[in-house]
């Protein structure tokens, strides 16, 4: 067998600078995140219009996402992806003008608030199109065989930008205030922007010109649905976001039950990512493909476990590690769907399947953050991820037992294949 080389995806120029523009967007995006739901809880002190920030980016993304990866397979990735960038580019600037001081000074509260929504659901149509273009362009940047690596860096990325972008975010909200923050975010947007047009436009590898909107959609969707292995993982992941996750209530925990303040809301974000960019970074050097599926499920359960620990603990030091070991958990699970869906899916199909995936787990953080946000309302916000935490291993338990495909998986003989067929 082939050593395994877990630099492989670094030594391609192109995936180096796709990297940057993916740490510097993620960083930006993050911070944003961060600033958005301090600035309106600060605004409202109401957990539900937490949920409601959730609300907006879900429902553009969530329906939208389809057509975007009809689109997106369509479409040349490289340029696609700068149109995007260039949007979300406006999305940061339009916040930096509405949290200024004359805006602040001289604007109702509830308009405030209403842009602020505005352009979080103009985010959440750029979200229908930045997972599937990004999905599609990585297996443009590297061969086959290098697939596994390149979705562990892709993924490390991710998470490495989330822990700087959610601790910074908190830091700066108390170094410089939420208005200089976001002119941060605008500076990273332009960057990314600037560093895109490094990359080469690349081949459109859908030849199916005569398919409909209609038959390209159907394909897609029913790829997924007949393997039981991605739906499996999909589904592990969209529950474990959707019922376990409690990233859209933080600033509660912070200010409310943990009493940390600004800072302890940035610790707290950052120490659920900074245990998965460990994890991620280590499977670079030990690959998770021996026992997969099992592996995949132990992962959940474990984040599960953690999340109940957070909800019930009133103590700072303990919230943060049950975090941190809660983002472990998350790494594994990232990097196994990652890899599955970049060794598993057609070249020409991979804008819809990336949409799949983003309907199943991207738009399930903002569709979380609603069901967290009307559940801290209701119950009381630990209470409410305890009762989530339980769901996801409650699911975990019933996928064991109904879904035989993907708790057998073991990702050696994929990889053998793509290795093999490159050769």
């Amino acid at each position: 067998m082939e050593r395994n080389d877990p630099y492989a995806a670094l030594r391609i120029r192109e995936f180096n600078l796709f990297l940057l523009v993916r740490f510097a967007l993620v960083f930006g995006w993050s911070m944003q995140f961060v600033v958005i739901e301090w600035q309106v809880y600060a605004l409202t002190e109401d957990p539900l219009s937490l949920g409601i920030i959730g609300l907006c980016e879900f429902l553009p993304a969530f329906f939208l996402a389809p057509f975007a990866g009809h689109i997106v397979d369509k479409k040349e990735k490289r340029n696609l992806f700068t149109v995007c960038i260039g949007l979300f580019s406006l999305i940061s600037f339009g916040l930096f003008l509405l949290t200024s001081d004359k805006v602040e000074s001289s604007w109702e509260t509830h308009f405030i608030l209403f842009g602020i929504y505005a352009l979080v659901f103009f985010g959440g149509v750029l979200r229908a199109f930045f997972g599937p273009t990004i999905f599609s362009l990585i297996a443009l940047l590297v061969p086959k065989k290098v697939y596994p690596n390149a979705a562990t860096w892709s993924s490390s990325t991710w998470k490495g930008a989330n822990v700087f972008g959610a601790l910074c975010g908190g830091f700066f909200i108390a170094w410089i205030g939420v208005h200089y923050t976001l002119g941060i975010i605008f500076f990273l947007v332009m960057l990314s922007l600037l560093l895109v047009f490094q990359i080469a436009p690349k081949p459109i590898l859908n030849k199916s010109s005569k398919e409909t909107v209609r038959e390209s959609l159907e394909a897609g969707i029913s790829f997924v649905f007949n393997d039981k292995v991605i739906l499996g993982a999909l589904t592990l992941d969209m529950i474990a976001v959707l019922f376990g996750g409690a990233v859209a209530i933080f600033a509660v925990f912070a200010k409310d039950i943990l009493d940390a303040g600004p800072k302890g809301f940035g610790i707290l974000n950052a120490a659920l990512s900074s245990g998965s960019i460990i994890t991620m970074l280590a499977t670079t050097y030990i690959p998770i493909t021996k026992n997969t599926g099992k592996k995949l499920l132990i992962s959940v359960f474990g984040f599960g476990v953690c999340m109940i620990i957070f909800g019930a603990s009133k103590l700072l030091w303990l919230s943060v590690i049950a975090l941190f070991f809660s983002g472990v958990f998350d790494g594994i699970s990232m990097v196994v769907r990652q890899t599955i869906l970049q060794l598993k899916t057609p070249d020409a199909m991979r804008g819809r399947v990336g949409a799949v995936n983003s309907m199943f787990v991207g738009s399930s953080n903002e569709l979380g953050a609603l069901e967290s946000g009307i559940a801290a309302r209701l119950f009381g916000a630990p209470l409410a991820v305890i009762f989530g935490g339980s769901v996801t291993l409650i699911i975990v338990v019933l996928i064991k037992m109904k879904n035989k495909a993907l708790s057998e998986l073991d990702l050696r003989e994929d990889i053998e294949k793509h290795n093999s067929e490159a050769s």
